[in-house]
């Protein structure tokens, strides 16, 4: 088993900080500024969706039967179980498991393409039926309301589609991490941007979480 005892990476104490404490804490901030507006972007998505779904309630309702629950519980175990490999990933590299750290980052990037892939089927079957936002809805099975139901389709879309494109950034992300891991940059010493990387991905975590009942089950 690899070990990062025998060549431990020394903490990059960049100039114009004046310990590693102070650098930490900084990078720590700036994250959690970020995350803040990602927040902010989702929330306001949300809050579209609670207006449409008070003004067109039935709407929603029958649009809802044509997603397929299945699918979704299945993404969500799958984000579940890679924000437990995130957090392994970084206590391996508190205990200078270089190897452990490198498993679990791979596996996290598996479970994000899985998530990837399983929301493909999703959509292919979404085309497939010509259940689509605006003028593109061509589904003809559905007699209630056809000419508003697109307008559930449209916020489904926009919102899976926009948390997919994280759960992208996400995959970099943690490819990046994974390749610096790789070339021993990491340590009990210095795993500052494991953590920076983590704490990214638990955030797509939960915003799927929150999408999850919203989207699947509330009626």
């Amino acid at each position: 088993m690899v070990s990062m005892h025998d060549e431990e990476a020394a903490f990059p104490l960049v100039s114009h900080f004046s310990d590693p404490e102070q650098q930490i804490e900084a990078g720590k901030l700036g994250m959690w500024l970020f995350l803040a507006t990602e927040i902010l972007l989702f929330g306001g998505l949300f809050v579209a969706y609670s207006v449409f779904h008070y003004l067109h309630p039935e709407l929603f309702r029958i649009a809802h039967q044509k997603l397929d629950v299945f699918w979704g519980a299945t993404n969500t175990v799958v984000l579940l179980f890679s924000s437990l490999t995130v957090v392994l990933a970084i206590h391996a590299a508190q205990k200078n498991r270089k190897d452990w750290v490198m498993i679990n980052l791979v596996i996290t990037i598996l479970c994000a393409l899985i998530f990837l892939c399983v929301k493909y089927v999703e959509y292919k079957h979404k085309f497939a039926d010509g259940l689509l936002p605006g003028m593109y809805f061509t589904n003809g099975s559905i007699t209630a309301a056809p000419d508003q139901l697109h307008i559930f389709f449209g916020v489904y879309f926009l919102m899976t589609g926009l948390h997919g494109i994280h759960v992208l950034i996400g995959m970099a992300v943690l490819s990046w991490l994974l390749y610096r891991t790789w070339k021993g940059e990491f340590s009990s010493q210095f795993y500052a941007p494991l953590e920076l990387g983590g704490l990214y991905w638990h955030l797509v975590d939960v915003i799927w979480i929150f999408l999850f009942p919203l989207l699947y089950l509330i009626r």
